[in-house]
């Protein structure tokens, strides 16, 4: 049947069982907005207060369902508040398809109105991006972008169609997704690459595996965020278990084992456990799923697992040598590896080694608050009130390393937080996306101050749609990492980190219809709540801490991983 290119869209987007975008309109995309009306009773669409917030949203919907997240902005500035969400997947790993239209086929390159070169500026923070200059490709490209986004090594994939053609006219037919994939029929477009459906299983690579964990006597596993994507965290418990070896978490590998595990040590890196990095230097075989070994876990890579004979699991080739010179690797998907090793290993036993590791702490202790609330006391709350299996967003700084230090998450897209770009106002947007993905789930999204300030223009996100979001903000007036470098490192010069400004968060929540309420001891904490959850609406809760409380323990840059300068 004869349809209109926008139309065409959105019957691939059905085709792929999309049922909810994220975006904001303008000129260029009116056709495909105009499409998105007709198609209001199949297709959800989101409206954002911005269009990086839309980005953040389709991300934490795709990270928190394991879905593939779709997001659509206009040309020229719409296109480009995209990247920062754009890059932030691409980092992590994150499977969103971003739809973009740019100006019609007279006016490319000509500056024109709202015009960029969308793929140029995105080809190196995506998997793949295409322009759409054929009406009759536009099928083929919607279908061949989510097999991209979703396969191997999941990201995000930019389509960028040009807007005369997205008003034209076009054949179209449904096809059976499986039997086009089985059939080699991934898209018609030449010189794509494909994804590859059926991973090469290898069994003699594993085997050297399995002879390695039966020579060592102090193995050492690292949780990547390998095991959160592929899903693989039943297979990894297994494998861990009956290696018998204690288990450091990357921050995106959160939720990929459960960090309340016997066998965890928690964190590891900059800021990870003494358990975690002390056993890492005293290993004799380290093994790292789906890690790419970036310098806020090894630091000082010279000296990272300096005893230890270097196993590598990863589904990207790429990424095997890159950061770490590795003794042994498999390329593969976590989930089969491990499916396939857990076969052939038999149980281990290393109780000497674990209770070296375990001799020192997993969680560092704080003392209590005076006149302010203590990050552990902030978490202490969160864990007590809220439901086990709430969905935590955070934005970057300290509290996002307190988040991940003291709370225990147990299940893959548990945790959404932007480790590898590491981008302010990250949080909010994707807590929003994690709650429309996941309706019946409570989700908390926790933030600084100075990464609020980025991003609370969502609120009228979360009040218009009703998504009962509940914001916890570690509120210290200042940019709280970034101070504590300059506190350690750079003799109490603060430049440009003290936040001496508002808003007062309390009004700012109002103003936007939500609930707020501010708190200073943790009974107040554990009351406020108590209240946002039991009311079912968004609510915003400020939390005052001391400005000069410090992210702890902490190694820095390019040191050993167990030279801990704050404990």
């Amino acid at each position: 049947m004869k349809l209109k290119g926008s139309d065409i869209l959105m019957e691939c987007l059905l085709e792929q069982g999309v049922d909810t975008i994220f975006g904001y309109p303008g000129g260029t995309v009116i056709n495909l907005y105009d499409s998105i009306y007709k198609y209001g009773d199949k297709i959800k669409h989101i409206l954002t207060a911005h269009e990086q917030g839309a980005s953040h949203a389709a991300d934490g919907y795709a990270r928190s369902t394991g879905k593939v997240g779709v997001c659509i902005a206009t040309s020229g500035p719409g296109a480009t508040n995209l990247t920062t969400g754009i890059a932030t997947a691409f980092m992590d790993s994150s499977p969103v398809v971003f739809i973009t239209c740019n100006v019609g086929e007279a006016f490319i390159g000509k500056d024109s109105f709202q015009e960029c070169d969308t793929v140029g500026i995105t080809m190196p923070i995506t998997k793949c991006n295409y322009l759409v200059k054929d009406v009759n490709e536009i099928a083929s490209t919607v279908r061949a972008a989510f097999a991209m986004a979703r396969s191997g090594r999941p990201g995000p994939v930019v389509i960028d169609i040009l807007t005369n053609i997205s008003g034209q006219e076009a054949e179209y037919e449904k096809v059976d997704l499986d039997k086009h994939y089985e059939s080699g029929k991934l898209a018609t477009l030449k010189n794509r690459p494909t994804h590859n459906l059926k991973p090469h299983e290898p069994e003699g690579d594993i085997d050297k595996l399995i002879e390695m964990i039966e020579a060592s006597e102090k193995p050492m596993v690292i949780c990547g965020g390998g095991v959160v994507r592929g899903r693989a965290q039943a297979e990894f418990l297994e494998f861990v278990e009956k290696a018998d070896a204690p288990v450091a978490i990357t921050i995106m590998g959160a939720g990929g084992f459960d960090g309340s595990n016997p066998l965890s040590t928690n964190m590891i890196g900059m800021h990870g456990s003494q358990a975690s990095n002390r056993g890492i230097d005293a290993c004799d075989l380290l093994i790292s799923v789906g890690c790419r070994f970036n310098e806020r876990v090894t630091l000082d890579v010279k000296h990272f697992a300096r005893n230890a004979k270097i196993v590598h699991i990863d589904i990207d080739r790429s990424e095997i040598d890159k950061n770490v010179k590795t003794d042994h690797h498999i390329v593969g998907d976590a989930k089969r590896v491990l499916e396939i090793a857990n076969k052939k290993l038999k149980q281990q036993d290393h109780t000497p080694w674990k209770e070296y590791v375990f001799q020192f702490p997993k969680e560092q202790e704080y003392e209590s608050g005076g006149d302010t609330l203590t990050p552990k006391q902030i978490t202490e709350a969160i864990a007590k009130i809220l439901p086990e299996k709430t969905i935590v967003a955070t934005d970057v700084g300290q509290h996002q390393m307190w988040a991940i230090q003291h709370l225990h998450f147990t299940y893959p897209g548990q945790l959404i937080t932007s480790g590898g770009f590491g981008a302010m106002g990250f949080g909010l947007g994707a807590a929003i996306g994690a709650k429309v993905g996941n309706p019946d789930q409570c989700v908390c999204h926790i933030t600084g101050d100075g990464s609020f300030r980025m991003n609370f223009a969502e609120l009228c996100t979360e009040q218009k749609y009703d998504i009962p979001v509940i914001t916890v903000l570690f509120n210290n007036s200042a940019l709280g990492m970034v101070r504590q470098w300059q506190t350690l490192m750079y003799d109490h010069r603060y430049s440009q980190t003290y936040m001496d400004r508002g808003p007062d968060f309390v009004k700012l929540a109002e103003a936007f219809g939500i609930m707020g309420m501010r708190c200073t001891t943790k009974i107040e904490l554990e009351a406020a709540l108590q209240a946002a959850l039991e009311s079912g609406k968004s609510a915003v809760i400020e939390c005052p801490i001391d400005i000069d409380e410090l992210v702890r323990p902490m190694v820095p840059g390019g040191r050993a991983i167990t030279n801990f300068i704050v404990d």
